[in-house]
């Protein structure tokens, strides 16, 4: 027996080789499944992506501007009403990502007259009705002075389903904007007993984001719920519990991009930078809130009660939007608020 086989003798240089081998192997392997699993996860959730031809191929203005709409077909149950044929937008945001200075997420009311093209002034809404994501984007343009450079749509079945896969949300309802308690608000189908934050399911949360009977500031109170949901869910999602779950990874982007209709050429890597400038909008050193309002209750007729946005302040409202020289925090609003 040689000096190497006796026993309590070093291991063999081979032998220890062949263990390196191993342990090599198996690290190999192990890295190459943390690689591959989110590499996967991307290229699956790219291919589930739905496109729609939406941009206008308008001259780029600066910085990087996205158009966030939620959509509902009074068609697919998910929004009960018989006298609405096709689809609308109740949630129109305009998310601007400046070359320098403050991000701007800013609501625009779906009841605000504005000039449609090639169709006279409605309110802001009838662009998607009458002519679905493309004339909504060119509204939006003329109207902002802002070429849009992504377009997401978002359908309110979905905002059921990606709360529900997030396990709910926590939202909280107060008085803030006059808001009386209890809420029972039968067009919503929101039912809230008193003020105060609660987790919610998918049901409930879309209802919470519909609201606006029970508001006396309507849209503006609208406007501030669905952004709170849209923040709400980006905080859930960004949850290391979440995150670190490969089911509930899969079942969130299964129900979130299911949801999702975004413009050709936008891929999951801009939902990745929109969901990035969203938080950073929605954060201390970002601006929401609305364009300065003339007119809560303008009626020109032919449409109802429409929302008069400032022609006088909004030349200079979009300009400081685009450049990001806005202040953080809220702007716009109610007239004299």
């Amino acid at each position: 027996m040689s000096v190497g086989d006796a026993p309590g003798a070093p291991a063999r240089p081979a032998r220890r080789r062949r263990r390196g081998r191993v342990v090599a192997g198996v690290l190999a392997l192990l890295l190459l499944l943390v690689i591959a699993w989110p590499v996967g996860l991307l290229i699956w959730a790219n291919g589930k992506i739905q496109h729609v031809e939406a941009l206008s191929g308008a001259a780029p203005t600066p910085g990087t501007t996205y158009l966030l709409a939620g959509s509902d077909s009074r068609e697919d149950g998910v929004i009960e009403d018989t006298e609405t044929v096709g689809a609308r937008t109740d949630t129109i945001l305009l998310l601007q990502v400046p070359e320098s200075g403050a991000p701007s997420l800013i609501s625009l009311p779906r009841d605000s007259y504005v000039e449609i093209p090639g169709n006279g002034s409605s309110k802001l809404n009838a662009a998607f009705s009458w002519g679905g994501a493309p004339l909504l984007v060119q509204t939006v343009e003329q109207l902002s002075g802002l070429t849009v450079d992504h377009y997401v749509e978002v359908g309110f079945g979905g905002v059921e389903e990606i709360v529900d896969a997030l396990g709910g949300v926590e939202l909280c309802l107060d008085g803030s904007t006059g808001i009386q308690f209890p809420v029972n608000e039968p067009m919503s189908g929101l039912i809230w007993d008193a003020p105060g934050c609660r987790t919610v399911d998918g049901v409930t949360a879309l209802a919470f984001s519909r609201m606006r009977y029970a508001d006396p500031s309507g849209d503006i109170g609208r406007g501030l719920r669905q952004r709170q949901l849209i923040s709400a869910v980006g905080d859930k999602a960004a949850d290391p519990s979440v995150l670190l779950k490969p089911a509930t990874q899969v079942g969130l982007i299964d129900s979130g991009l299911g949801a999702l209709t975004v413009s050709d050429g936008s891929n999951i890597l801009d939902l990745g930078r929109l969901a990035l400038a969203f938080r950073s909008a929605t954060g201390p050193g970002g601006v929401t809130g609305t364009p300065p309002i003339a007119n809560m209750d303008y009626r020109p007729g032919g449409v109802g009660s429409t929302v008069l946005l400032d022609p006088d302040q909004a030349p200079t409202f979009w300009a400081a939007v685009r450049d990001g020289t806005l202040e953080p925090g809220v702007v716009g609003g109610v007239p004299g608020s």
